[in-house]
């Protein structure tokens, strides 16, 4: 039997797999997402300003600092995230990651000191760990095999057009009413509906994932990954899987960047506070936008050539940002940086759950999104370093260099992930 007709068909349990057959709630996790990006939204444009200006850091690697806090805790969260939903539920692990968030906007608003930023960084990290990895996981079980690609772009657009939509509107709330505490006042009101729908109305999806598994066929125990296994396949023993861990490193490293560096590239470029929160959110949001289509895209095309490509329009983006001098210029770096995330984003969650059987997935979703979102971390440093040391272009440039390599690195190492029907074990 197909893996198409496989993917609806009802196992004996009766749960059905696809977005068809899942739609109400399907729907209802591309809504929650879009609360789980807005949180982190809340930062986008004036986490560097607040630093600046109200803490008198002057810095650039002090300034990224809550970047790198937030880095590490997402990546090591979203390793046990995934470990956690396979154990303890989806829907649980959801729900915990919600009231992590909870005195995130709070502490924000009324930090007295730069080390109670750091330390609200550390919940949004947990948080988002949980959350987000969560919500992919759940689309990814509700999926079934044949639409995946598709899915991830549903549910990351969702979660980057919040973020932009975030960014933009706490930089005009800022622009009128100050840098704090007015703008956050917003996140309390996106935790609450967050947490509230996915209390009273997301339902498990781990019966999805064990359904698909006995469509795939059970593994036997002795072709089953330990978790140590899971993650050096993950790591570096499975070319596909590391490629795409690395490319997702190397995607975060400049996204990275562009968090921490853009606000202040463009302050110093003359932009006022509404202008430099438009350009923070015409990344994400074309990020966000491109991923309804480019996820169904790589359902069609395949994985490979849609992440090398990806990666090599995310550095002609940040090169001309770099190279631009005005609010226009600024704008069409912006929007190709977000097309060629777009491209990559979805692409590589598809590629890992083309690969992974699904007794094992949400662990090897949780390595993967560990390196991933380490790239926040690593990014964050780098850039912070090199600008000091070289200036705010040489940071940029670097960042922009990187990313071309690692598209390198998929287009010479990675074998097309979407006609797989084996899967790596030992």
């Amino acid at each position: 039997m197909s893996e198409a007709n496989n993917s609806a068909r009802p196992p004996s349990d009766g749960v059905r797999l696809g977005l068809r057959e899942n739609l109400p709630q399907f729907a209802l996790l591309v809504v929650v997402n879009a609360f789980v990006g807005a949180m982190v939204g809340l930062e986008r444009t004036l986490l560097p300003a607040i630093a600046e200006q109200e803490f008198h850091i002057v810095a650039k690697s002090a300034v990224l600092s809550f970047i790198v806090v937030f880095g590490v805790s997402k990546a090591i969260t979203n390793y046990v995230a995934g470990r956690l939903s396979d154990h303890y539920g989806r829907k649980r692990v959801l729900i915990f990651g919600w009231l992590v968030a909870a005195p995130v906007p709070w502490l924000l608003m009324w930090a007295p000191s730069w080390s109670w930023v750091l330390f609200a960084n550390v919940f949004l990290g947990v948080s988002q760990g949980l959350t987000w990895s969560t919500t992919v996981i759940m689309k990814i079980d509700l999926a079934g095999p044949n639409k995946r690609g598709l899915a991830m772009g549903l549910n990351e657009f969702a979660g980057y057009f919040a973020v932009a939509a975030s960014a933009m509107a706490t930089g005009f709330v800022a622009a009128s009413y100050g840098l704090r505490p007015a703008p956050f006042y917003l996140g309390v009101g996106f935790f609450a509906i967050g947490f509230l729908l996915s209390v009273a109305l997301v339902r498990e999806s781990k019966p999805h994932a064990d359904a698909e598994a006995k469509l795939r066929g059970p593994l036997d125990a002795s072709d089953a990954p330990s978790p140590k296994e899971v993650f050096a396949l993950t790591t570096w023993r499975d070319k596909n899987l590391s490629s795409v861990s690395q490319a997702g490193l190397v995607n975060n490293l400049n996204d990275g960047m562009a968090w921490g560096l853009f606000p202040l590239f463009f302050h110093a470029a003359g932009m006022s506070l509404p202008q430099i929160g438009t350009l923070a959110a015409i990344y994400p949001a074309t990020w966000g936008g491109f991923q309804l289509f480019t996820g169904a895209w790589s359902d069609q095309v395949g994985r490979k050539w849609l992440i090398t490509g990806g990666m090599t329009v995310q550095a002609v983006g940040i090169v001309g940002v770099v190279a631009a001098d005005a609010f226009f210029g600024f704008a069409i770096g912006c929007t190709l940086l977000g097309a060629g995330t777009a491209m990559v984003y979805p692409t590589l969650l598809a590629a890992i759950g083309d690969v992974a059987h699904p007794s094992w997935r949400a662990s090897a979703v949780g390595v993967y999104r560990l390196w991933r979102d380490l790239g926040y971390a690593v990014g964050a440093i780098v850039a912070g370093i090199t600008a000091d040391a070289l200036g705010l272009n040489a940071a940029m440039y670097m960042a922009a260099g990187l990313t071309l390599a690692s598209g390198a690195v998929v287009a010479s190492r990675m074998s097309e992930t979407r006609v797989l029907d084996a899967v790596p074990t030992k």
